[in-house]
């Protein structure tokens, strides 16, 4: 059988899956092992959590995986517990011990006014043992060969900061935060300027951009899912336009529906916001993303396909 007439592998589904990927495995590894359970043809996730990590893990089918950069750079939201007093070569419990300081008596009083003093805008260092790369190589790559090698700050803002509570040694509270914030290093920070050390020990990621916790489905779930059929599974997906629910939505009339999605410009509704939307049918599908632009016209940027959008959300 020739490359141009072989069979796909897998179904081609168009969605998102909300995972709560538990502890111990790796993003990538859940990722196969759904995408395998759902038989899918394409499937990616979108931020990974390390391996101690749970939470949510976006996993995005088929036409999902068009939005996956837009997650990418959606706002997170984790809950933290950091050990004090203790700092790892990875920042987390699954790393070597590197250095141990004597036990500090810390109030509540100064560690809330210590995390408050990280809410804003600043500047963080990326860990060595993190998924960028180096010269081609990834930085936990070379950092487990013992090599390190200089890291530009990277500007990052904190949304808010809450303690939840603090016994040393220690130290828990929720952080919403930009894309690019490590957890890590924000907690080796948090240490410093208590005047010790410290690291995660455990953390969970709450949400993702418009998606909260109550979304997630754990792996057990999907396993009881997948013993009714693939039908049961697929009733699980997030239609694709609920990633970007925090978009401004344009409804275009029938007559520019189908020029859009083959590519072109159209004219734009003079009250629609300039800047990218969602796209909408007269009859509520969800035809993609756009870009209002001040001459008067709406540029296709992302087009999806009809079943991306079933079930669309306003």
């Amino acid at each position: 059988m020739s490359v141009g007439t072989r069979r796909r592998r897998g179904r081609d589904l168009h969605g998102i899956l909300l995972l709560d990927k538990p502890t111990g495995l790796t993003s990538n590894s859940v990722l196969q092992r759904v995408k395998r359970m759902f038989k899918a043809a394409k499937a990616g996730h979108t931020g990974s959590l390390d391996p101690l990590a749970t939470g949510m893990l976006p996993i995005c089918f088929g036409a999902g995986t068009k939005i996956s950069s837009f997650l990418l750079d959606a706002h997170k939201r984790y809950r933290v517990t950091g050990r004090l007093g203790t700092a790892t070569d990875s920042g987390d419990a699954d790393g070597t011990v590197l250095a141990e300081g004597p036990a500090l008596e810390l109030d509540t009083d100064t560690i809330r006014e210590v995390l408050a003093a990280f809410e804003g805008e600043g500047q963080q260092i990326p860990p060595m043992h993190s998924a960028l790369k180096h010269k081609g190589r990834r930085l936990y790559q070379l950092a487990r060969e013992g090599t390190e090698v200089a890291r530009e700050a990277r500007k990052v803002r904190i949304f808010s900061i809450h303690l939840r509570g603090y016994e040393w040694p220690e130290l828990a509270f929720d952080v919403t935060c930009s894309k690019g914030t490590y957890v890590r290093t924000l907690v080796e920070d948090i240490a410093k300027a208590l005047g010790t050390l410290g690291h995660v020990v455990q953390l969970r990621r709450l949400a993702v951009g418009p998606f909260e916790e109550h979304q997630m489905v754990t792996l057990e779930a999907l396993e009881t899912c997948a013993q009714s059929g693939l039908s049961a599974l697929d009733r699980l997906l997030l239609p694709v336009d609920q990633a970007l629910a925090e978009w401004p939505r344009v409804v275009l009339e029938a007559a520019l529906c189908l020029p859009l999605t083959q590519g072109q410009a159209v004219p734009a509704h003079p009250d629609w916001p300039r800047a990218w939307v969602r796209v909408y049918s007269p009859e509520d599908v969800f035809l993609g993303i756009g870009e209002v632009r001040v001459q008067g016209e709406l540029v296709p940027r992302r087009i999806f396909p009809a079943t991306a959008g079933l079930n669309a959300s306003g």
